[in-house]
């Protein structure tokens, strides 16, 4: 079963609207709205809660003491029992995990041991970079895996073309399965080393961005790509598109109007796990090109036992990644009702 909704009529409607076609806007704001918005606010509490769980059992769960990791093995006694008062590990557990959520509900993060900041201005500070990776990235991604994977869809249509069929399907598993930093490391010998076109590192130009965007882009618009040429040919198999074939419709209004608002269902769903992925792959990808985002700044704090900035940056992150998956729920509701649950479909 295709992950997009069956269309059974076929021909078209009584309004001239073909049975598949998705028609934004035709559903009240109630209703299923209603029951999914209680249920997104129900998970995005559950999992907001085991984030902050998960954040503040980073220091507990360390092995070892931390306060004598941070202090150094040749520290006194009396220097560890300080830190330990500054970290708050010589209070009870559930004490500490109180004060970390009120802090957090104050919108206070912590103070970065190494520069003495508070966490918050280290994560603002960081941010901006990621998001100026993540994001384009995202968008290249949907610029090349939609159309590539329609028109592949398209051509191989009905079994046509069976070597464009295979070598699509190779070549896309191969480079959706490439790790960020191959890609990344093979980027940066190319056309940052024999070619000397774009910079190897660094954020200093907004050339800079390229490469890491490229290195980030790769895996997932391929992997993108294999997933709408398997819907572009669920969707090309039903009634209501072979009834718009044999009326001669144009191609651009049969695959554009017709087929592709029923591609965006499955795809902006995979589009937002790509995204949360694409926020955890930066961390990898901000390190190979020395670029000062949080992946950066998360690596650091851990080499320096940073572990204030070690939660606030793993908070942020996650908390980025639920209002991501968060929004493209909403997209997907307003695009098509028909995937709120519960809910009748619009007519």
């Amino acid at each position: 079963m295709s992950a997009l909704t069956t269309v059974s009529a076929a021909g078209a409607a009584p309004d001239g609207r073909t049975p598949g076609h998705v028609v934004p806007g035709r559903r009240r704001l109630g209703g299923g709205w209603l029951g999914f918005a209680v249920r997104r606010l129900g998970g995005l509490l559950l999992a907001g809660t085991v984030l902050v769980v998960t954040t503040f059992l980073i220091v507990p769960l360390i092995p070892g003491d931390p306060a004598r990791a941070i202090a150094g093995t040749n520290a006194s006694p009396a220097a560890v029992a300080a830190i330990r008062a500054r970290l708050g590990l010589d209070e009870p557990l559930g004490q500490r995990f109180l004060d970390y959520v009120t802090g957090l509900l104050s919108g206070d993060l912590g103070t970065s041991f190494r520069f003495g900041t508070p966490v918050g201005e280290v994560v603002t500070s960081r941010l901006p970079y990621t998001a100026q990776l993540a994001l384009p990235a995202i968008v290249v991604v949907l610029l090349v895996a939609v159309p590539l994977g329609m028109t592949v869809g398209v051509l191989t249509r009905g079994g046509r073309r069976r070597w464009l069929d295979v070598g699509f399907g190779t070549l896309a598993g191969l480079l959706a399965s490439l790790p960020a930093y191959v890609a990344a490391t093979g980027l940066i010998v190319v056309f940052a080393i024999a070619l000397d076109l774009l910079p190897p590192g660094g954020a200093e130009t907004a050339s800079s961005s390229v490469l890491p965007i490229a290195a980030l882009a790769i895996g997932p618009a391929f992997a993108v790509a294999r997933v709408v040429r398997q819907e572009t040919a669920s969707v090309l198999d039903q009634d209501y598109l072979r009834t718009a074939r044999g009326r001669r419709l144009p191609a651009h209004r049969l695959y554009l109007r017709h087929a592709l608002p029923n591609l965006l269902t499955s795809v902006l769903t995979l589009t937002g796990l790509v995204l949360t992925s694409l926020l955890g792959g930066t961390v990898i990808i901000e390190n190979v090109f020395s670029y000062p985002g949080l992946g950066t700044a998360v690596v650091e704090a851990i080499v320096y036992r940073d572990y204030p900035v070690i939660q606030g940056v793993i908070l942020s992150v996650g908390a980025l990644a639920l209002v991501v998956n968060l929004l493209v729920d909403v997209v997907l509701g307003l695009i098509d009702p028909r995937t709120l649950e519960g809910a009748p479909d619009a007519s």
